[in-house]
């Protein structure tokens, strides 16, 4: 029986996909800013963003940022850049199955975490709390984050050898932002191309695209498996808590008159993407069965209470908050003090001359004479005098803060926290 349903939800997304001729292909694949052209080039424009954010600083960033565990004595305990490599598999095979294009779903699933912080989710929120306090304009989060990186900071090569900005597509760029928030009913795309900056918070619009509605579930079912096993891993929880977790897939299986699978992440994934397979349609959305989506809240729920908050990692949340906040003090003293930058410069040269380059190629007006010629990519800030300029750069040092890895940080953070003279090495970014 299973088969036979198998076979009738098999590419049956195929006519809604967002490829050459399909409805929303025109509108997926426009840009803000043209690309170069090349004329040998064999790339489809989501191929070509694949690439370029494969290329981009913040991809290979990833490697060095939390994902739910702060530097992790063992090696096979998933970073930041382990997840999207999750995401993106469990994202192509969905396509596959449902007839969607996976070359625009792999492509949002690289760039859909660009934007977080060091010390994962943690970290996001100290950033948070330091644009509220500060009233830096709106909320800090990482999705809003990856678009900004995307669309201002990260740039490559072109032919001619200066430094552009990515200009992504609008379907991949629309998935960056759109991956936040909760999946507790079915997903529809959204019909309408919108302004991708009028997104205030987690969750407000759906996804242009099926693909990115892929991502968004996608990246819910990542997790879930995943850190239970990076859990038991590290000795968080003992490897008996995953009785708990069994009997929710236990319920979840008698349900779904499905065999009873160990709890473990090769099985959850395969239990959530074969019940999703089997539950979507054009016309229903994409989702889950009623019973799937209870286990997928309870698991979430098990993983909140017993490793998200246990309070084990406390010292670790504390550890980041202390990091990110001595960090963004420091480059708001130097935002604050003009009269101090020459101090600052011999005592914290590393943070001051790394946020004074940020600077220089992004804000227009501040030490020209410095910006590399080969930049070709637009300012992001104006430099300006007062309270105004001050908040520009308070808002340009969140901007700098975020984009570190956990281990560039921490050199910073010793930096300010051990005195050190003007002998201490210059640590580039």
């Amino acid at each position: 029986m299973k088969t036979d349903q198998y076979a009738a939800r098999r590419g049956c997304f195929k006519d809604t996909a967002t490829v050459p001729g399909g409805p929303r292909f025109e509108a997926a694949a426009a840009r803000t800013v043209p690309l170069y052209h090349r004329d040998a080039d064999i790339r489809t424009p989501f191929g070509r963003d694949y690439t370029r954010i494969l290329h981009s600083s913040a991809y290979r960033r990833l490697k060095y940022k939390t994902q739910v565990f702060f530097r992790p004595r063992n090696d096979h305990v998933s970073t930041r850049i382990d997840h999207v490599h999750y995401v993106a598999s469990i994202g192509r095979l969905i396509a596959d199955f449902l007839g969607l294009n996976g070359e625009l779903t792999e492509a949002i699933a690289i760039g859909h975490d660009l934007g977080h912080t060091p010390f994962g989710h943690d970290g996001e929120a100290a950033l948070n709390a330091i644009v509220k306090a500060e009233d830096l304009g709106g909320r800090f989060w990482h999705a809003a984050n990856g678009l900004r990186f995307v669309d201002d900071f990260e740039l490559l090569s072109g032919p001619d050898g200066r430094q552009y900005n990515l200009d992504l597509t609008y379907a991949v760029r629309d998935g960056i932002i759109g991956h936040s928030g909760p999946v507790n009913r079915p997903l529809f795309p959204r019909d309408e191309v919108i302004d991708l900056k009028t997104f205030k918070s987690p969750g407000q619009y759906a996804p242009f695209t099926w693909e990115g509605c892929i991502i968004k579930i996608a990246d819910n079912i990542s997790y879930l498996g995943r850190d239970i096993d990076d859990a038991v891993l590290l000795g968080l929880i003992p490897a008996s808590s995953r009785r708990v977790y069994a009997e929710v897939v236990e319920r979840y299986a008698a349900a779904a008159h499905m065999d009873a699978l160990d709890v473990n992440n090769a099985n959850v994934i395969h239990l959530m993407v074969t019940d999703l397979c089997l539950n979507s349609t054009p016309e229903t959305g994409m989702g889950f069965s009623e019973p799937a989506r209870a286990a997928m809240a309870e698991v979430t729920a098990l993983n909140r209470k017993l490793i998200y908050f246990n309070p084990r990692l406390d010292a670790y949340k504390a550890y980041g908050r202390q990091v990110i906040g001595t960090i963004y003090r420091a480059l708001a003293r130097y935002a604050e003090e003009p009269e101090k930058r020459a101090y600052y410069r011999e005592q914290f040269p590393s943070l001051t001359r790394g946020f004074e380059k940020w600077l220089a190629d992004y804000m227009a007006g501040f030490a020209p004479e410095r910006r590399s010629a080969a930049l070709a990519c637009h300012y992001v800030y104006q430099k300006q005098d007062g309270d105004a300029g001050v908040r520009e750069m308070k808002r340009a040092a969140v901007d700098y803060i975020s984009g570190m890895t956990d281990r560039f940080i921490e050199l910073l953070y010793r930096e300010q926290v051990v005195f050190k003279s003007q002998h201490t090495p210059y640590i580039s970014y």
